[in-house]
């Protein structure tokens, strides 16, 4: 899902699930900014929940577990809102 965008790529992230040592693309990044990602999903993940994710972005890999904080919008429109865990 994500790694399509318009206009300037190099602003949007690819971000994956990680599980084990396999990673799945299930978010259509909007938005990475001050380690809140916000992103369209078919996946309905619960509040609270905590997701290891890899985000790829101008050639680098990272990976970080962040935290569904939100889900906003009506069921078409959907957003989902993570927030970055801070290092343990």
């Amino acid at each position: 899902m994500s790694g399509e965008a318009t206009g300037d790529a190099a602003a949007v992230p690819r971000v994956l699930v990680r599980l084990g040592a396999r990673t799945h693309d299930v978010f259509e990044v909007l938005g990475l900014t001050d380690g809140v990602l916000r992103a369209r999903t078919s996946m309905l993940f619960e509040i609270g929940e905590s997701l290891a994710l890899r985000i790829e972005q101008d050639g680098t890999t990272t990976d970080a577990i962040y935290r569904v904080r939100a889900h906003v919008g009506t069921p078409e429109t959907r957003v989902t809102e993570l927030e970055l865990l801070p290092a343990r």
